[in-house]
């Protein structure tokens, strides 16, 4: 699949999308366990496309920043929550990068296969396998019915489920961007 959306080089760009590019390339993912810019100086996987709009861009790139750095989730079940949003999008950027992240965060590839295949019973904790039931029926479903709210609500508490509709919402978004874009 060809991209639709060319990679826009730092040498092209306008002040303000210089300035967004400075705060991605700059900022705390650009020391993530996977390449943010590519050999050619583009930023990789959905931050090229925020180039487009600085100022949406930005905010877009803030709310990531917030879901991946400011959260009360663990890492281990931030990660669980994003890979379940690239596989149910089939998101190759999302799931490449977020593997490299979750190895990070401690799992083991037995887990990230069985995220990959969309099986939670390598997850004993009830905590992560509520992270994935819940992740997995907002990314599927964009709801969650009576029972798996109040099961969401009892084991991981209210603010934590507004954290994990925020995230899933953000993770989708950047799916829908990458698969439009061609990313």
């Amino acid at each position: 699949m060809s991209e639709r959306l060319p990679r826009l080089r730092p040498s092209s760009l306008t002040g303000d999308q210089r300035a967004l590019y400075e705060t991605i390339a700059g900022g705390p993912r650009a020391s993530g366990p996977f390449a943010l810019v590519g050999e050619d100086g583009a930023l990789e996987g959905p931050f090229n496309a925020m180039l487009l709009q600085p100022a949406l861009g930005a905010a877009l790139q803030g709310l990531g920043g917030a879901v991946r750095y400011r959260t009360a989730l663990s890492p281990r079940a931030r990660e669980i929550a994003v890979l379940t949003v690239a596989r149910v999008w089939d998101s190759a950027f999302e799931r490449h990068a977020h593997e490299a992240v979750a190895r990070a965060a401690g799992m083991s590839e037995a887990e990230l296969t069985a995220l990959a295949e969309g099986d939670p019973a390598v997850f004993p904790d009830p905590y992560e396998k509520t992270v994935f039931s819940i992740a997995d029926a907002l990314a599927a479903r964009s709801d969650l019915a009576d029972h798996e709210y109040a099961e969401a609500v009892e084991t991981l508490g209210l603010p934590i489920v507004f954290e994990l509709t925020t995230l899933v919402g953000y993770y989708a978004t950047l799916a829908l961007q990458m698969r439009v874009f061609r990313t």
